[in-house]
């Protein structure tokens, strides 16, 4: 009645900590995993990955959490991840926040807001050098000498 699957013991598992999802399958609900994960199908729900990387033939359907995502199809929902990659065949419809990089290429159809997100320092080398040529030039405005030119009429 029941099929023999053999020995399943001897058969290669894959250990290297990605998963896929492939073309054919549709996943309904949320998604976690402390690993990476390879979409080619769909999903309808929030995903929480380490690494993500979305074909071209993926699509997503919720907000994303990763550290590291690469998105060569669609998404429909916000994106935050430490790094960003969004290839030229990628639809976004979306916000994405950044923490680290961002890269984008030629092609790729970005719909919604792009903000990187403060990483934990507090005021950059070229923050504080902006900041500093701003109080010049407001110091420079105040002791500025008006220059009155009087100009003689001629009778």
């Amino acid at each position: 009645m029941f099929k023999s699957f053999g020995n399943i013991e001897g058969k290669k598992i894959n250990h290297s900590g990605r998963s896929h999802v492939g073309e054919t399958m549709q996943l309904e609900g949320d998604l976690r995993t402390s690993g990476s994960i390879d979409v080619a199908g769909l999903i309808n729900g929030n995903v929480f990955v380490s690494e993500m990387t979305i074909g071209e033939s993926g699509s997503i359907r919720g907000t994303i959490e990763a550290g590291v995502i690469e998105i060569n199809g669609h998404v429909e929902g916000k994106i935050l991840a430490d790094h960003v990659i969004v290839g030229k065949s990628a639809v976004v419809k979306g916000d994405i926040f950044f923490k680290n990089t961002l890269k984008t290429e030629e092609g790729a159809d970005i719909d919604g807001y792009i903000k990187r997100e403060n990483n934990g320092k507090s005021n950059s080398e070229e923050d504080i050098a902006i900041e500093e040529i701003v109080e010049r030039q407001e110091q420079i405005k105040k002791h500025k000498p008006i220059h009155v030119v009087q100009q003689k009429k001629a009778v």
